[in-house]
């Protein structure tokens, strides 16, 4: 386990993406433990990308299969479902104690389900592991895993940490309607970016 790896991993998970929208939304919208769900469900859903990664099933889709290219639409589809789903939700966010928490199974759900239909997720276990794993080096699998459960456990940390942040100002954010208004946009746009993005890749 080198330096270049804590602080590269450290530099891939604090830059922006759906798991970091989503797990941001959640928590705004749903306080500190909603975020917290939406990061451990964000986190999970990398377990099956590394397992792809060390048996070798994310080189072959990949490569251009047909499986490979179903996973992405499917991705790009549920971005661009996040993204109309929030443009269309115009209902005025506020604190309501009084209304019943979403289920926290359900939160879990959505994030998994957000990472998991991202092949690009997949695609960079593929690219980026290898770099600090040399493949015909000694215990190769398990130095992969270790590095991959590494990466697993600062995805949750710093995930964690949006939700709890973000769940902390929630009440100061949704008392300015403008604001609310604006990061809804924001949110929006953003997967709206990611599928498009994604969905080029798919070409």
């Amino acid at each position: 386990m080198t330096i270049a790896f804590l602080l590269t991993t450290l530099v891939v998970v604090l830059t922006p993406g759906t798991g970091v929208v989503y797990t941001l939304s959640t928590a705004l919208t749903g306080g500190r433990r909603a975020g917290l769900a939406a990061a451990v469900g964000c986190t999970v859903s990398l377990v099956p990308h590394l397992v792809a990664a060390v048996t070798g099933l994310a080189a072959v889709l990949r490569a251009g299969t047909l499986a490979y290219r179903v996973l992405t639409w499917l991705g790009v589809a549920y971005l661009l479902w996040m993204a109309w789903s929030a443009l269309r939700d115009r209902a005025p966010l506020a604190v309501d104690d009084a209304r019943p928490p979403r289920p926290t199974a359900r939160v879990i759900r959505d994030g998994a389900l957000g990472n998991l239909l991202n092949p690009k997720v997949t695609v960079f276990f593929v690219a980026f592991l290898p770099q600090f794993v040399p493949p015909e080096g000694p215990a190769a699998t398990s130095r992969m895993l270790l590095h991959g459960l590494v990466f697993m456990l600062a995805t949750l940390v710093v995930f964690a940490g949006f939700g709890v942040l973000a769940g902390a100002l929630r009440r100061r954010v949704l008392a300015r309607p403008r604001l609310t208004a604006l990061l809804r946009r924001g949110f929006a746009g953003t997967f709206l970016a990611l599928g498009l993005s994604l969905a080029l890749t798919a070409r």
